[in-house]
């Protein structure tokens, strides 16, 4: 309950705080926590050393990119806070989409889309866009502990109309979205529900999500991949590629596989140049080490 009650506390203070004192004194914060917490620290070098190895930043440059992937989280945490006080005129201002005609001439079929992203740039302010825009959209979410917490948190990141449904529980409400011609948002770096498929990533084996190719190929609802940046002046891009080309042979399996090396692809281009914007606190590639 502690977690819960310092949240609610910097959901008050946290929109007080404007931009221009928020993010450096995130960065710092970043810096604090990039020392004491061991842990993260850890599992974050081992993700890091592991981009490195197929990346075209020297290896050298590692514990920097550590550090800034800290930044990076205590600014994503920042504008969790902050997005509930920003109107949709300033969502509107502070990100900028490239690709938006691929995300509306996939819609124009009638069958919903997959929306693929990742644990990159910023999600908290970049996910309301769709709202401001009218259109609806609807992801799992972790189930955060405890429930009072969870329902907490997925307030502050549903204030504009973007919609959250715990993994753990019914997800039929994804095909429902999908029939209504509506996005669904799934993830493709974190296999919180520890299924999915072994494929190599940056050279190693790691054990990625493969529900929203299977989701895709049952329902024939196209995918298309985006990514946000955080830029220097803490706005935002958002790229949104072309939908997904998929096979489907009649091996669901290997199609699905066929669907995740597809997106592994434009992960590692986008993770490899700028790996200090991947979030990701827990180590990947370990989650393959038993398989």
């Amino acid at each position: 309950m502690l977690t819960y009650y310092l949240h609610r506390l910097l959901g008050l203070v946290v929109p007080l705080i404007p931009p221009g004192l928020g993010y450096p004194l995130a960065a710092r914060l970043g810096d604090l926590f990039y020392y004491l917490d061991k842990v993260t620290r850890a599992n974050v070098r081992d993700n890091v050393t592991h981009v490195l190895q197929g990346s075209p930043k020297a290896v050298g440059d590692r514990e920097t990119i550590v550090r800034g992937v800290f930044r990076s989280m205590a600014k994503n945490f920042y504008d969790l806070f902050r997005a509930q006080s920003l109107s949709p005129a300033e969502i509107v201002r502070l990100v900028k989409v490239e690709g938006r005609e691929h995300l509306e001439g996939a819609l124009s079929k009638g069958k919903g889309l997959i929306f693929v992203g990742t644990h990159f740039g910023n999600i908290d302010i970049v996910a309301q866009v769709l709202a401001v825009w009218d259109i609806p959209v609807i992801g799992p979410a972790e189930h955060l502990q405890p429930e009072v917490l969870f329902q907490y948190v997925r307030g502050l990141r549903t204030n504009k109309g973007f919609r959250l449904i715990p993994i753990d529980g019914p997800l039929f409400e994804i095909f429902r979205a999908l029939r209504r011609n509506e996005i669904v948002a799934l993830a493709a770096d974190r296999n919180i529900a520890g299924r999915g498929v072994v494929v190599d990533f940056f050279g190693a084996p790691a054990r990625l999500p493969d529900g929203y190719a299977r989701l895709s190929l049952r329902t024939g609802a196209p995918i298309i991949v985006g990514f946000s940046q955080r830029l220097p002046d803490n706005t935002f891009a958002v790229y949104l590629k072309p939908p997904l080309e998929l096979e489907s042979t009649g091996d669901r399996d290997g199609d699905a596989r066929a669907a995740v090396e597809k997106v592994v692809e434009i992960m590692e281009r986008y993770i490899g140049e700028q790996p200090e914007q991947w979030v990701m606190s827990v180590p990947l590639w370990q989650m393959a080490d038993n398989l």
